[in-house]
């Protein structure tokens, strides 16, 4: 008799964006004339830059041609995109690293969800709370959760996140294994300061403890002082695990492509307490169930650090931190608290008096046909609170805020 993994059973019914998909979906059969505008997915609106658009044209090209076709490539990725990964994003900033320190993969929810495959079932686990979904609904698949109490899982450690304390997470006090850190952060909008980075890379090393380090948003940071990378902070290579996509900076949400750095002097403990590389499981790991992201979009990514495509992701960044500028800025001239926008395209921020989260998105949706994110979705602390992303085009953001400012009696 073929038994289930029971631990998918204590995860909440659908997935956030399923359930927002679903309420979207009865209201536009409902009102089919409604023009909606969705503020709510992270998923990017504007094409590929031309220089990525060259690059996945004269890699079509190649596999046209017998003499420069490829099959299977290396799982790990090809050399010439971890080459400009490593010279761009991290030599610039001081950080050296080896190739094979350097995983391509088809996204960084993809690899923050099967990272923890390589840890043991037993890990205290520490999550920000809010926080991106994935991080903790990996965990209860993989039984290291127990059962929810009051809203929260009894074997996770949340770390609140609000207004109160600066959407600053305080270091736990229990000792955990497995710390998920998000920055800029999904869903606030808010950014660590090295200082404050810092405690955690102590923590971990004083503690045995692993740093998952989401950095997906890095490209959006403005403001000088914000550490691009974990790697910035002193002794985090010898914790710290970091994952990068060029989902959000280049547009390839459609096209997936992104990576994981896993530096080699990370290590883990096996049960006698011996240290083990955390880079070789990855490895081990990678090459057991990924085929690799194909040529023709690794080469399309590799266009992305050419002169021409640093100018025009920075273009479009410059276009989405606008939107959230439009947004954040709309938002503060009705009275409302407004928090992010400023480092990271998304804008976080207190509901109304009167509404919890998920009834300010059927408010917004109902009377302005705009579609958010409630809080709630994103753990017990995002009750309250609402995000909207800096992904749309400027004309449908601007309509948003008007369609707020107007319509809505806050």
């Amino acid at each position: 008799m073929a038994v289930i993994n029971e631990n998918y059973l204590k995860l909440p019914g659908s997935y956030l964006f399923a359930e927002i998909a679903k309420r979207v979906t009865k209201f536009k059969d409902d009102n089919p004339s409604a023009n909606i505008i969705r503020l709510g997915i992270g998923d990017v609106t504007k094409p590929l830059p031309e220089a990525v658009i060259k690059g996945l044209h004269a890699a079509v090209d190649e596999m046209a041609d017998a003499k420069t076709f490829r099959g299977y490539g290396p799982e790990q990725g090809y050399a010439f995109l971890i080459e400009k990964i490593i010279k761009t994003d991290y030599e610039t900033l001081g950080v050296k690293l080896d190739v094979d320190e350097v995983f391509v993969s088809d996204g960084s929810k993809s690899d923050v969800g099967n990272i923890q495959e390589i840890f043991g079932v037993n890990n205290k686990v520490a999550i920000t709370d809010p926080v991106y979904p994935v991080y903790l609904d990996t965990n209860v698949m993989a039984g290291r959760s127990g059962q929810i109490i009051g809203g929260k899982f009894a074997g996770v450690t949340y770390l609140t996140c609000n207004a109160e304390n600066n959407f600053t997470p305080a270091l736990p006090a229990e000792k955990v294994d497995i710390i998920y850190l998000c920055y800029p952060n999904n869903p606030t909008g808010t950014t660590l300061s090295e200082e404050e980075l810092k405690k955690w890379v102590d923590y971990a090393k004083a503690n045995g403890a692993i740093i998952l380090y989401d950095a997906a948003y890095e490209a959006y940071i403005q403001e000088p002082g914000v550490p691009h990378s974990i790697y910035e902070i002193e002794g985090a290579k010898d914790v710290a695990i970091e994952f990068r996509t060029f989902s959000k900076n280049a547009g390839f949400t459609g096209t997936r492509c992104a990576f994981t750095v896993v530096p080699k002097s990370v290590m883990a403990f096996t049960a006698d307490g011996s240290q083990y590389p955390l880079n070789k499981l990855w490895n081990r790991r990678q090459t057991t169930k990924f085929n690799g992201v194909p040529y023709i979009i690794q080469k399309g990514a590799e266009a992305v650090y050419t002169p021409e495509g640093q100018q025009q992701i920075k273009d479009l960044i410059n276009y989405y931190m606008a939107n959230a500028k439009t947004i954040r800025e709309g938002l503060k001239t009705i009275g409302l608290d407004v928090f992010g926008g400023v480092n990271a395209p998304y804008i976080w921020l207190k509901t109304p008096q009167g509404y919890d989260s998920w009834s300010f998105f059927d408010k917004l949706l109902t009377d302005a046909h705009i579609v958010g994110t409630p809080g709630a979705g994103f753990g017990p602390a995002g009750e309250g609170y609402f995000r909207l992303t800096a992904f749309g085009s400027q004309e449908s953001t601007q309509e948003a805020i008007e369609r707020i400012k107007i319509k809505l009696s806050l």
